[in-house]
C-alpha cells in the first residue's frame, strides 16, 4: 500500500492524551490515528452499503403470499371488535 505523509494541527492536550493512549495500547501514534480513521471509514461505508440494500428491498416490495389480492377490505382490517 502506497503511503503519504500528512501534517495535522491538533491541540497539545489532545496530542498528549493520544500519545498516552497509543502507549497504553502498545502502538505508535501514527498507528493509533490510522486505525481510528480506517474504523470511521469502515463504519460509514458499511452503513451506506446496508442502507442501499434496504432501499433496494423496499423498492422491490415484499411478498406476503396473497398473490396480490387482499382477502379483506381496509375497513374490515381495521374494524374494532
Amino acid at each position: 500500500m502506497e503511503r503519504q505523509n500528512v501534517t495535522l494541527s491538533l491541540p497539545k492536550t489532545i496530542i498528549k492524551k493520544a500519545k498516552a493512549l497509543a502507549l497504553k495500547q502498545e502502538k505508535s501514534l501514527s498507528s493509533l490515528l490510522r486505525e481510528s480513521i480506517e474504523d470511521k471509514i469502515r463504519k460509514d461505508t458499511g452503513y451506506r452499503e446496508a442502507m442501499d440494500v434496504e432501499i433496494r428491498r423496499m423498492e422491490k416490495g415484499f411478498h406476503f403470499g396473497t398473490g396480490g389480492v387482499m382477502p379483506c377490505s381496509r375497513e374490515e382490517l381495521h374494524e374494532r371488535r
